[in-house]
C-alpha cells in the first residue's frame, strides 16, 4: 500500500477513541472503525500511521495490528479465541526440561522455575515438569485456572496475548506479562532461552540470529500494546 495521507490523530469515539488520516476515520481490514479503549494507544497508533513511509510495511505498525485483531477477530467471538490460547496450559514450555548438558539444565532451571513459582502462588496451581520428550498431562485444575485467567481478558488483551503465548510457547509467560509479574526482559530471556542456547553452540546464524530479533520485536510489541491499555 502506498502512503494516501498526509497527517494522523487520535480523535475520540463513542465507545472509546478512534484514528483519523486526514479527517476520515482509520477502519481495520474487516471495514470497522478502529476505536481501542485508551487514548494513550490511539495516538501510538496514529504515530505509526504518522511515521509511515511513502510504502507502508505493515511490520513497521505491529500496535496497528493488535488492535485490528482485537476489533475483527476477537471481538465477536472472545470464547473461542480465549480458549485456543488455553490449550497451551496443556503443553508450557517450561514444563519440558532438557535432560543434558548440566549447564543447559541449570539455566533453565534458573529461568523457569522462578515463573513456575510465580503462576503456582498466583492461580494456586501445580505444574508437572519431564525431561522426557513425549507430552504429558497437566492437572486438571491447573488447566482449568489458567483457562480462566484467559477467559477474563477482554479482546483488546485476548489480542495481545496471542502472539505472547505463541512466540514464547509459555501460557505461563504470557500471563506474566498482562500482569507485569517480571522485568520483560527477564521474560523475554526464558522463552528464548533455548534458541540462544543453541545460537552459542553452533555459532552465529544470520537467519537464525534474524529470526530471533524478528520475534523479539514482536513480543515486545505485544507487551507494549497491553501497557498502553492501562
Amino acid at each position: 500500500m502506498r502512503r494516501f495521507w498526509t497527517a494522523a490523530r487520535a480523535v475520540e469515539a463513542e465507545d472509546g477513541w478512534g484514528v483519523e488520516l486526514d479527517g476520515r476515520p482509520l477502519k481495520t481490514p474487516s471495514r470497522v472503525a478502529l476505536v481501542v479503549p485508551m487514548r494513550d494507544l490511539a495516538e501510538a497508533i496514529a504515530a505509526e500511521w504518522s511515521g509511515a513511509g511513502e510504502a507502508v510495511d505493515p511490520r513497521a505498525m505491529p500496535l496497528t495490528g493488535l488492535a485490528n485483531a482485537a476489533v475483527d477477530r476477537v471481538a465477536p467471538d472472545p470464547v473461542t479465541f480465549s480458549g485456543g490460547l488455553a490449550k497451551y496450559a496443556e503443553a508450557d514450555l517450561f514444563c519440558y526440561r532438557a535432560a543434558g548438558p548440566a549447564k543447559l539444565v541449570q539455566r533453565q532451571a534458573a529461568q523457569w522455575d522462578p515463573l513456575l513459582a510465580w503462576a503456582r502462588r498466583r492461580f494456586e496451581a501445580d505444574f508437572v515438569v519431564t525431561d522426557a520428550i513425549v507430552h504429558i498431562g497437566q492437572p486438571a485444575a491447573t488447566v482449568a485456572r489458567l483457562g480462566q485467567a484467559v477467559a477474563a481478558l477482554d479482546a483488546y488483551r485476548l489480542a495481545a496475548l496471542s502472539p505472547l503465548v505463541t512466540i514464547g510457547g509459555s501460557l505461563v509467560a504470557a500471563l506474566a506479562v498482562v500482569e507485569e509479574a517480571m522485568p520483560l526482559d527477564i521474560i523475554w530471556e526464558a522463552v528464548s532461552l533455548d534458541e540462544r542456547w543453541q545460537i552459542e553452540q553452533w555459532g552465529d546464524d544470520d537467519e537464525a540470529v534474524a529470526s530471533l530479533a524478528n520475534r523479539r520485536t514482536d513480543f515486545e510489541a505485544a507487551a507494549r500494546f497491553l501497557s498502553l491499555l492501562g
